[in-house]
């Protein structure tokens, strides 16, 4: 719990999310790796304006994903590094993590070394599950491993749990805090539990079920707004938020500075509320 939370200055940090266009040899690439670049860098320093508490890169855009096992090639590792790289020198004061689709654990690990970023957010930390792009199997073995290797220990693993976009009916029996109970065991940094897609509400039955029952700070990492933001500011400990920063709420539009504002305009009143 402390190393995430003294990673932020304030209570319930919000992490904004730069969704990266289309990454060279993925379908969508439209063959302007500089322009991806300079967007990223324009949407860190929308999040530096707006008050946003951390950053997480991710390649959003790479649709449909790849497994690392079925040919992801190195130059989504280069590409995520160069635009990562990017973003962290726009905003050096900023905590910032990378996500790297799909199940590209040790990739992002390696692109938190080079880049210095202070967080990682991991896909199958612990039990197999079936998502979109096919079968997930458990990591955190190997990824811990690989982090020690490189020594990249002072990089936080944030791992989903029961995360969206899959199928969880093989491990149907293990309930949502028997999973953080198995996370936890295995050295995870942080819990992130989200809806059944993106931009889809996490449980508040779920959140409910995981307070007091790990030592662990837990992550709301989808379907957060505004609206409801006030009735999960209690069930957690911060969140991720993308879709919603978007123009219309949706997770592949640009990202809209005047909802941002908003939002974070609302999440300081309820931290003044708290602290009073």
């Amino acid at each position: 719990m402390s190393k995430f939370c003294s990673l932020f200055a304030k209570p319930f940090p919000i992490i904004g999310m730069i969704h990266v266009g289309a990454l060279p040899g993925t379908p969508l690439y439209k063959g302007h790796m500089n322009k991806l670049i300079s967007e990223a860098q324009a949407e860190a320093n929308i999040y530096r304006k707006c008050g946003v508490d951390g950053v997480l890169v991710e390649n959003m855009h790479d649709i449909p994903y790849i497994r690392p096992r079925d040919g992801l090639g190195p130059e989504i590792t280069s590409a995520m590094t160069r635009v990562t790289l990017a973003v962290r020198e726009t905003i050096p004061d900023i905590p910032c993590g990378v996500q790297v689709l799909a199940g590209c654990n040790r990739e992002a690990l390696a692109v938190a070394k080079v880049c210095q970023l202070q967080f990682i957010r991991a896909e199958g930390f612990v039990f197999g599950h079936m998502a979109d792009e096919g079968f997930t199997d458990a990591c955190a073995g190997s990824l811990l491993r690989y982090r020690k290797q490189i020594d990249a220990e002072d990089v936080l693993v944030l791992t989903d749990i029961k995360k969206k976009h899959s199928s969880h009916a093989i491990t149907s029996d293990v309930s949502i805090t028997e999973t953080a109970g198995a996370a936890e065991f295995f050295l995870s940094d942080g819990l992130i539990v989200t809806g059944s897609s993106t931009g889809a509400s996490a449980e508040q039955g779920d959140l409910q079920a995981l307070r007091g029952k790990t030592n662990l700070p837990i992550i709301i990492g989808s379907g957060l707004t505004l609206a409801n933001f006030p009735s999960y500011w209690t069930l957690a400990h911060g969140a991720i938020v993308g879709s919603h920063f978007k123009e219309n709420g949706h997770w592949s539009a640009a990202l809209c500075q005047r909802r941002v504002q908003t939002f974070m305009e609302g999440v300081e009143t309820l931290r003044c509320q708290h602290s009073s």
